[in-house]
């Protein structure tokens, strides 16, 4: 069932951290704007039809925004092709040389990811400021652990969670000094207690909105893992108004991943979230392949909604109780399916996928003219 009963269990509330809502082209960011979910392209920036096709990827998977790095003038050109066809905001990564992040504002880029303190002195990062002003640009101050100042390096004699604040806090001064706000900002790691340590320092600091992420964090599965930790803890602690997984992986499982993460605290829902058993020997299906199937013809589902898919009925009743749909298998190859958490009708396993499917969308069309009806 729609997830809407955090004022009668208590237990499951977070309260987000207060931050200023900023801008990112035409999606909120901080504030009580919902969570955001971000990813990068790894493409050329140059291969122009190759980086739309993964862009546009991405936002159908459900990316809020997209960063493209722009290392070079060829990269700057490309990315105004490339904004003038996707669909969702474009974050310019920035590095080291500052006429890249004049170019990508005048390029159409929403938002500047740089280091103020990396572009140059004080009067190139007033032109880069200034382009993001004229051009409608955020800024993203991206503190990374394995990039900080010499100067910081040899103050604290290494990466720490104070050296990352106080880089942090000496960009912001440096945007504000120009009269600048339009900005959000991040301090990665990889390592996730440094990264969780001075996200914590910095949200106590600062109302700007806070970019989260676990840098470098691994592949598919190892990454997930330690960015479900890093990013989970923060996000229940209510720190966080935007999300980056980063995954040496395809930029479209970053954001199933972020997705994941945020259904898993009650924070955003998008599609089906299935609750399913890891089985045993008293399954009455084989609940993994069936899983799998579900994953796959339920992909097209945006609707936020609950599917149980549990083996036997030592818990599977139970988990339908809570769910919009549910499948609890049973004896003689047939099981018991659930409806708005009641039982409804006895299915045999061979029809099971099928049907479910079909029940899946007819609930997400139930619930999409409920919730236009209740908007009139």
């Amino acid at each position: 069932m729609s997830d809407t009963l955090h004022s009668i269990r208590p237990w499951r509330q977070i309260d987000r951290r207060k931050s200023r809502q900023i801008m990112v082209g035409n999606v909120p960011v901080g504030g009580d704007a919902p969570i955001t979910v971000q990813t990068m392209t790894n493409t050329l920036t140059t291969d122009v039809a190759g980086t739309i096709a993964q862009v546009q990827a991405a936002a159908d998977a459900g990316a809020d925004i997209v960063r493209i790095s722009v290392p070079d003038e060829a990269s700057s050109k490309a990315l105004k092709d490339i904004v003038a066809e996707v669909t969702v905001p474009i974050v310019a990564d920035i590095h080291f040389h500052y006429r890249r992040g004049i170019e990508a504002a005048e390029a159409g880029a929403a938002c500047l990811r740089i280091n103020p303190g990396n572009i140059g002195d004080a009067a190139r990062v007033r032109e880069v400021i200034a382009a993001a002003r004229d051009h409608g640009c955020s800024i993203r101050i991206g503190v990374n652990a394995g990039s900080l100042e010499k100067h910081l390096l040899d103050k604290y004699g290494e990466p720490c969670p104070d050296a990352m604040i106080e880089s942090g806090l000496d960009h912001i001064r440096i945007l504000e000094d120009n009269d600048f706000r339009n900005y959000k900002i991040s301090c990665k790691a990889s390592d996730v207690f440094m990264a969780a340590a001075a996200y914590q320092g910095l949200a106590e600091q600062t109302d700007a909105p806070i970019h989260l992420g676990i840098t470098e964090a691994g592949g598919l599965v190892s990454g997930t893992i330690k960015s479900a930790i890093g990013l989970g803890n923060l996000l229940w602690m209510g720190i966080g108004d935007t999300i980056r997984v980063s995954l040496s992986a395809d930029p479209v499982e970053e954001v199933k991943v972020g997705y994941e993460i945020l259904k898993s605290l009650g924070l955003r829902h998008r599609g089906v979230n299935i609750i399913s058993c890891p089985s045993c020997a008293r399954q009455g299906f084989d609940v993994i392949k069936t899983v799998e199937k579900l994953e796959r013809r339920l992909e097209h589902i945006r609707t936020p909604m609950s599917l149980s898919i549990i083996g036997c009925v030592v818990n599977g009743p139970g988990e339908a109780l809570m769910t919009d749909v549910g499948f609890t298998g049973g004896g003689n190859g047939s099981g018991m399916v659930y409806l708005a958490g009641k039982q409804n009708h006895k299915l045999s396993n061979d029809q099971m996928v099928d049907h479910i499917v079909e029940q899946v969308e007819a609930r997400a069309a139930a619930i999409e003219a409920e919730t236009a009806q209740a908007a009139e």
